[in-house]
């Protein structure tokens, strides 16, 4: 092999393994429109209809220990008092588009 090809393809490996997105990376835009299907009802602009004070934005996910992907995903998976739990509903993969999205939101103060 020359000199030249060698280094493209080094150099397409180092891209390609550096740089790809993990089979399970959130698409944001996907949990917007589940988002807007599942939860909107609820949770319009990351407010809370049934309990003011547990809504999504940063503060109230803070206070709650609700400000990680871990805890949103387990949340929606699982429910909790008023919230329905998800996992019959939606896939593992969706139900983390959705945390991705809520969590982006809250970062954004819904806006």
């Amino acid at each position: 092999m020359n000199k030249l090809l060698k280094l493209v393809l080094v150099t397409f490996w180092l891209l390609t393994s550096t740089f790809a997105l993990p089979a399970s990376a959130a698409d944001i835009a996907n949990g917007a429109q589940i988002f807007s299907i599942h939860c909107a009802g609820c949770h319009i602009n990351g407010g809370n209809i049934i309990r003011r004070g547990k809504n999504l934005k940063k503060q109230a996910l803070k206070k709650y220990d609700m400000d990680s992907i871990e805890a949103v995903t387990f949340i929606v998976t699982n429910g909790k008092n008023n919230m329905s739990a998800y996992k019959d509903r939606l896939s593992e993969q969706e139900i983390q588009d959705v945390a991705a999205y809520v969590l982006e939101q809250a970062e954004k103060n819904w806006r």
